[in-house]
């Protein structure tokens, strides 16, 4: 039986392994990816405070609130995991690509890596941009609205809350050219069929960020769909730049 826990050991890239070194390269890279998550779980979790810290910067001068025992700890917690998930999603994407590159021609190879790779960098982009432009955005009307009239007393919990699920679902609106590159790949629609239907797309980013957005303000929910359309349209030039 060959040592499955040898790190050490070169994956093989041979598409005729049997079964059971299939199997085992596989435990191998579950391993792996484990092993990377939990090692950067532990690693932010010892730093929590300055993760916190981060995530309360675009807040300034808003004072947070603990209103249950255990809230700060639970939702460290749980900032902890998306953080966790998110820094180490890059290392177990590797190794599923590794894991599944022997059954790919070079064809495929071509096609997946890059829209993979491309999905990282875009999904990260999309927390850079949640984060430096609509966080700031949203905070802005929320605070100043009504300012005048109560002083704001913010809950941490549903404030981490808040910021998470803003971030996300920024990330997951910037893999909107990925959809296009593969929609486009099946054969189920065409770049001129896409700039075709604009008008549409227009609507449709309007209800996305009202969905998709947490908070209600118009100037989030703008500047989301802004960005909607923006890489809707850098999606059909892609495909231009691609000739599909």
């Amino acid at each position: 039986m060959l040592l499955i826990f040898n790190f050490q050991k070169p994956m093989s890239n041979d598409s005729n392994m049997s079964i059971t070194e299939h199997f085992e390269e596989l435990i191998q890279r579950i391993l792996i990816s484990a092993v990377a998550f939990i090692t950067i779980f532990f690693a932010i979790f010892s730093n929590i405070k300055n993760i916190v810290n981060l995530l309360q910067t675009p807040a300034q001068g808003i004072k947070f609130l603990q209103l249950a025992p255990g809230e700060y700890f639970f939702t460290s917690f749980k900032v902890t995991l998306y953080c966790g998930l998110l820094l180490s999603s890059p290392i177990i994407i590797y190794q599923i690509i590794r894991f599944t590159a022997p059954g790919l021609t070079q064809e495929e190879k071509k096609v997946l890596i890059p829209i993979l790779v491309g999905g990282i960098i875009l999904f990260f982009a999309g927390i850079l941009f949640g984060y430096y432009i609509l966080v700031p955005a949203a905070l802005t009307f929320f605070i100043t609205y009504g300012a005048d009239v109560i002083e704001p007393l913010w809950s941490f919990e549903q404030y981490c809350d808040f910021i998470l699920l803003l971030l996300f679902s920024t990330g997951l609106a910037f893999e909107i050219p990925v959809i296009q590159i593969i929609l486009s790949l099946v054969g189920i629609i065409s770049r001129k069929q896409m700039l075709g239907i604009w008008k549409y797309v227009v609507v449709f980013s309007t209800i996305l960020a009202a969905i998709l957005t947490p908070s209600t303000d118009p100037i989030t929910q703008t500047l989301f769909t802004l960005a909607v359309l923006l890489l809707y349209f850098a999606g059909i030039g892609i495909l231009f730049i691609l000739g599909r």
